[in-house]
């Protein structure tokens, strides 16, 4: 269960607060402020501040560009120009502080992004839950023979089974020792940070992530990509969610010129072009690797 009945009573008590404020809110975030939304079997994220909106990205712009802009462009159009030519500073003026629970591959995946501020649950001082991240079966697949760092088909029948069956065991038998380690008596066990070496990488923690919606965008641009790990992906798909509700100008823009568009190098530009001047270009007069050209197809839909 990826909230507890003490967390579910904490975020009840949270929404039911309210407080007057001068400063710029959004609808649709405040209906997603403190409020739980659940990722794989345990996992969840949720809002807990914001600043700035749509509006506050163009005034940032407008800053810089100076008086008289909005005259000649609307909110929507301005935003549209700063990310089609990817301007970077009107978007950071807005933040977003979210509570994420995750399992620590996730998380390591996750902290490669280094243009956040993070501050994690510590397995120092706390004694983690036992709650493990274990697949669904239909996303137990074998190794990709094209990509070196995906997935393949899916495993099927006693093969899908037996794989299950020692992810759940090794969990349990590893939290086990974990628990027998740490003792409750404080002195007669384990510190609990040695007992935490011992735990496996699909345990869950959880931590608070505050970055600026430049910066989340290029997160985003990376982990709601299709090609993206699943147990990440499903993450950014929820917070893609969010963050449509927020600023829904700047996330339209961004899902036409980033996640729904393409960057073509100039090589591959050069093949649009003899393309469309009636030339049967392939692979061996393109100039271009087989990889190259295989990303090439799939982004013209060859």
């Amino acid at each position: 269960m990826p909230i507890s009945a003490d967390q579910q009573q904490e975020i009840d008590a949270q929404r039911a607060q309210s407080n007057q404020t001068m400063r710029a809110t959004v609808p649709g975030m405040e209906a997603h402020l403190y409020t739980a939304h659940e990722v794989l079997d345990h996992g969840f994220i949720r809002v807990i501040d914001y600043m700035g909106d749509d509006a506050a990205i163009c005034q940032a712009a407008r800053v810089s560009y100076g008086r008289g802009t909005k005259s000649v462009q609307n909110d929507t159009g301005l935003i549209r120009y700063l990310m089609r030519h990817w301007h970077s500073t009107p978007f950071e003026m807005c933040e977003i502080k979210l509570h994420v629970k995750l399992p620590v591959f996730v998380a390591r995946q996750w902290i490669r992004h280094r243009t956040a501020n993070v501050n994690e649950y510590s397995a120092r001082y706390s004694i983690l839950d036992r709650e493990f991240y274990i697949p669904a079966p239909e996303h137990i697949n074998a190794q990709s023979v094209v990509n070196n760092q995906g997935r393949g088909q899916a495993l099927q029948g006693e093969e899908a089974a037996r794989v299950l069956e020692i992810l759940k065991a090794d969990s349990t038998r590893c939290y086990d020792n974990y628990e027998s380690m740490i003792s409750d008596e404080g002195q007669d066990g384990l510190a609990r940070e040695l007992a935490r070496m011992n735990l496996p990488a699909n345990i869950y923690t959880q931590w608070y992530w505050k970055v600026d919606l430049h910066n989340l965008f290029h997160f985003l641009r990376l982990r709601a990509d299709k090609h993206a790990q699943y147990e990440i992906r499903v993450y950014a798909d929820a917070m893609c969610k969010v963050v449509a509700d927020w600023v829904p100008a700047a996330y339209g823009a961004f899902e036409d010129y980033r996640l729904g568009g393409a960057q073509l190098s100039a090589r591959a530009l050069d093949c649009v072009r003899r393309m469309l001047a009636g030339e049967e270009v392939t692979q061996e007069n393109s100039g271009m690797s087989k990889g190259e050209w295989r990303e090439f197809e799939g982004v013209i839909g060859g």
